[in-house]
């Protein structure tokens, strides 16, 4: 898990986040930024960049590796920061409070504001950045990707997606984006996962989750990375949440993502409760059925 920056927010002075966004400008181009380029990025002395980067070592804010030059990059901790002093200048956020979810691409914090919101940080590639790269489409015609770059591009597709859904799809409702953050509606529920659902429930509950895909499909958006973790059940319903793999519609691959998502859902059901889900399931139909938005219902879902 990345750490939590928030209490350290008040002790950075404003040369520090021009030093840091330096760092960022320059990773644009490459890895690991030439220590004599960041005077030109930050907009600093080299005098004030030496004293910055003293400052924001010593936070684990960067980081400096010797290759053939002294290069520096971003930390996530360091990304984090100027993320959140971008929403502390939009009013968007007004403090940070306990972790919601910690998972392999993202960490999920409670945010103070004017109601109760997630923040949502995208960590794609912190860990497993060549498994990143394969899977993520918006990597695919890029030279140079980084960390960096590959958890933006989840964060603005999510945004996107949340966009054009809400309200029209059960997701967590968009407020704000920057860099590879999201902030977002805080949504009630218990993981799909680990619900446990009367036998009465259970066809329901996968033909709610079903129609909200159709929705989805209707709005021009295919999850693409649907699971039962990715669904929150809660007395008023479902929330389908982690859209940044997302995919439009008219993409080349949409049906296979589309049929993928109908056969996770339909296999983890069959398995977790296999005298209540149909025997026999056609992921085929069922997403024909969601392509022309003939899903409507339970009794639509046994026929198929």
């Amino acid at each position: 898990m990345v750490r939590n920056i928030a209490g350290l927010m008040a002790d950075l002075e404003p040369e520090d986040f021009y030093l840091l966004s330096g760092v960022e400008q320059g990773m644009r181009f490459s890895e690991w930024v030439r220590r004599d380029k960041l005077p030109e990025y930050s907009e600093l002395t080299a005098e004030e960049v030496d004293y910055r980067i003293d400052r924001c070592l010593d936070e684990e804010l960067i980081e400096r590796k010797t290759i053939q030059y002294e290069g520096y990059q971003l930390t996530f901790e360091g990304y984090d920061a100027l993320a959140l002093r971008t929403f502390a200048e939009r009013d968007t956020v007004e403090g940070i409070g306990s972790p919601l979810g910690v998972g392999k691409e993202s960490d999920v914090y409670e945010a103070r504001s004017f109601k109760p919101l997630a923040l949502k940080f995208h960590r794609e590639g912190y860990t497993n950045f060549r498994e990143v790269m394969k899977e993520r489409e918006y990597t695919a015609d890029r030279q140079h990707v980084s960390w960096l770059y590959t958890a933006r591009q989840a964060a603005e597709r999510e945004y996107e997606a949340l966009e054009t859904l809400y309200p029209d799809v059960s997701v967590p409702r968009p407020i704000d984006w920057n860099r590879h953050a999201i902030v977002m509606d805080k949504f009630e529920g218990v993981e799909l996962a680990r619900a446990k659902l009367d036998a009465e429930q259970v066809v329901g509950v996968l033909d709610l989750v079903l129609a909200e895909l159709t929705t989805a499909y209707e709005d021009g958006w295919v999850h693409a990375d649907m699971s039962e973790h990715n669904v929150a059940i809660a007395e008023s319903g479902i929330t389908i949440f982690d859209w940044p793999q997302a995919v439009p519609t008219d993409h080349e691959n949409a049906r296979e993502f589309l049929e993928r998502d109908i056969d996770n859902l339909t296999r983890y059901f069959a398995r977790k409760y296999p005298h209540q889900t149909p025997d026999s399931v056609s992921i085929s139909a069922i997403a024909d059925a969601i392509e022309d938005g003939s899903f409507e219902t339970v009794r639509a879902f046994e026929e198929v």
